[in-house]
């Protein structure tokens, strides 16, 4: 039997590392030979399967939904530098010469210090596991509190957010992902919303207008909605 002094103490679960990759294609590029435009699209395709088991990849894609983007990959892994790695090969492919990025949020996983009174089995893990469900659809947007929200006690913000977990047990159909950015990127949140019923979404928001904690809303726009397929689905949603 191991001595107190024998046992290695716990490690902490790991935390994700979270990105939201949006990109927009140059129209010159569907003006090129047909050949190269599937040259193109399959060295996309293959840098981003090159990391399969390191990099979860969920592509979307956004092509006649918003205008100043076309495709969205939502990319989850415990290595930063494998976000670089990857989009390097990317913008190097075919396809990728004739790509902006003109969108693109970096989060982390964290257990949130609000749901104190709504726990479930497992909740721990998940919270600092991304797991990506079979929605057909996507809402993403960056998330910002206004400096008020930070500087009210705790039990006036749990009273506040207990209010707004209410609210979304009302729509069991929208599953919620938040991701934490503070000191990694603009904003203080990504939050990301997967359902198979759009309308669920819109009234889950109508709802939340309403709470008590939409006061120290600072910013949450832009709202990108995606429609999920494989990535080489995607990216013949491109045109090309």
């Amino acid at each position: 039997m191991s001595s107190p002094e024998q046992t290695a103490p716990a490690q902490p679960p790991k935390r994700q590392f979270v990105n939201f990759a949006f990109y927009k294609v140059d129209p010159a590029w569907r003006r090129l030979p047909e050949a190269e435009r599937t040259k193109g699209k399959a060295e996309f395709l293959k840098a981003v399967e090159e990391y399969a088991g390191r990099v979860l990849v969920v592509a979307y894609s956004a092509v006649g939904i918003r205008g100043d983007c076309d495709i969205m990959l939502w990319r989850i892994s415990y290595e930063l530098e494998l976000f670089q790695e990857m989009t390097t090969k990317i913008l190097a492919s075919g396809l990728g010469q004739y790509i902006t990025t003109p969108y693109s949020y970096l989060a982390m996983t964290k257990r949130s210090i609000y749901v104190d009174h709504h726990t479930h089995e497992g909740q721990e893990s998940k919270r600092l596991t991304v797991v990506p469900g079979k929605g057909k659809y996507i809402f993403v947007y960056p998330f910002l509190k206004t400096r008020e929200w930070f500087l009210l006690t705790k039990a006036a913000r749990q009273g506040m957010m207990d209010e707004h977990i209410e609210v979304g047990h009302r729509f069991p159909s929208v599953k919620l992902n938040t991701t934490y950015s503070f000191g990694l990127d603009d904003q203080e949140w990504v939050v990301a919303f997967e359902t198979d019923k759009p309308e669920d979404f819109l009234d889950l928001v109508m709802a939340l207008r309403e709470t008590e904690g939409s006061r120290y809303t600072l910013r949450d726009t832009p709202i990108f909605t995606c429609i999920r397929k494989t990535v080489k689905e995607t990216l013949d949603t491109l045109g090309g």
